[in-house]
Order: structure tokens, then C-alpha cells, then sequence
């Protein structure tokens, strides 16, 4: 078993920024991918950003030029850098973290963008 344990979620100002960090604990293997993912209200799950084994990096069309993701393997972490951000950015966003076979899940932290 793996926990994800997210944080740096918050309130914003439009255009402003903020790190989400997830850390991973646990049945922790050495090959994973890990990601983000959001949630709005009303809508469903989608995908912001992941990153592969390699260090390969993946954006959805909404976020890309505005976020970086990034991972600190020591520190079994995941970051996700998100800068200019959008009213519309406004959602819970999940940690992901696949090592086969399973995919793994956090609990959420909230991102909310208003003035």
C-alpha cells in the first residue's frame, strides 16, 4: 500500500501562484509515474499534469506555459509549480501515483483563485 499526502493548496489572488507538493509513503518501488489531477465542482476528474519514470513531463492543454511539474525521487515527492493562475483553475486537486499494477490516490487539497 501507498499514501499520498498532498499540500499546499490554498486561496489566490488571479495571476498569482502556488506549490503543491505530494508526498508518497509506504510500499514505495523505485519505477512510478505520479501526476496531478482536478476536480471542479459539478465536473468531472481531469488530468493537469504528469510526470513519467524518466522524467518525462506531460501538461493538459488548460495549464501548459503556466505549470511545471517535477519530482524529487529522495524525497519520494511530487511538485506541481502553478503560476498566472485562472479563476477557471479552481478546483481539488488529486496526487496520482501509479507503480504497477496498482494506481494510487491522495486525499485532495483544495485551489481556489478569487479576488
Amino acid at each position: 500500500q501507498v499514501q499520498l499526502v498532498e499540500s499546499g493548496g490554498g486561496l489566490v489572488q488571479p495571476g498569482g501562484s502556488l506549490r503543491l507538493s505530494c508526498a508518497a509513503s509506504g510500499n514505495i518501488f523505485s519505477i512510478y509515474h505520479m501526476g496531478w489531477y482536478r476536480q471542479a465542482p459539478g465536473k468531472q476528474r481531469d488530468l493537469v499534469a504528469t510526470i513519467s519514470n524518466t522524467g518525462l513531463a506531460n501538461y493538459s492543454d488548460s495549464v501548459k506555459g503556466r505549470c511545471t511539474i517535477s519530482r524529487d525521487d529522495a524525497k519520494n515527492t511530487a511538485y506541481l509549480q502553478m503560476n498566472s493562475l485562472k479563476p477557471e483553475d479552481t478546483a481539488v486537486y488529486y496526487c496520482w501515483r501509479y507503480q504497477r499494477p496498482y494506481d494510487y490516490w491522495g486525499q485532495g487539497t483544495q485551489v481556489t483563485v478569487s479576488s
